[in-house]
């Protein structure tokens, strides 16, 4: 009996390890995900080395979100926590909904800002399909 449940432990894990594939993190729709974005030449940018990206640059429409967010943080510029994700999460600031794919990215509406932005193809490191929603919010990072 004890054996079998080591099987279907070691089994649960695998999975979970084969849903991280090596073109990004995959993650379950309903997980919220991190990234510590910070100000450099002119715009938001943000490191993940788990899915090896370096000054990933937010562009087209997405820098103006970003600073709506952040405008009650101190400091916003030297780096912040932005926690994303596919579903509504408590406290989330800013709700983005699909629209179209184009340029090899995704265009994302916010309703609350009457705002278009642009996530660049990385948002495949994250999410294996183009989420029909994200939900954002931005918080100070007590270091």
């Amino acid at each position: 009996m004890r054996k079998y449940t080591v099987i279907t432990i070691v089994i649960f894990f695998l999975l979970i390890l084969s849903s991280c594939s090596s073109k990004g993190l995959n993650a379950p729709e309903n997980s919220i995900l991190t990234l510590k974005p910070y100000w450099h030449h002119g715009t938001w940018v943000f490191d993940d080395q788990r899915v090896n990206l370096v000054k990933e640059p937010f562009v087209a429409g997405i820098p103006e979100m970003i600073d709506y967010i952040t405008k009650d943080i101190p400091n916003a510029r030297k780096g912040f926590r932005l926690l994303f994700s596919a579903n509504e999460f408590p406290g989330y600031q800013l709700q983005l909904k699909w629209v179209r794919a184009g340029n090899g990215g995704n265009w994302y509406y916010s309703e609350k800002l009457k705002k278009e932005g642009w996530l660049c193809p990385a948002l495949f490191k994250y999410y294996k399909d183009a989420p029909s929603e994200l939900f954002a919010k931005a918080e100070a990072i007590n270091e």
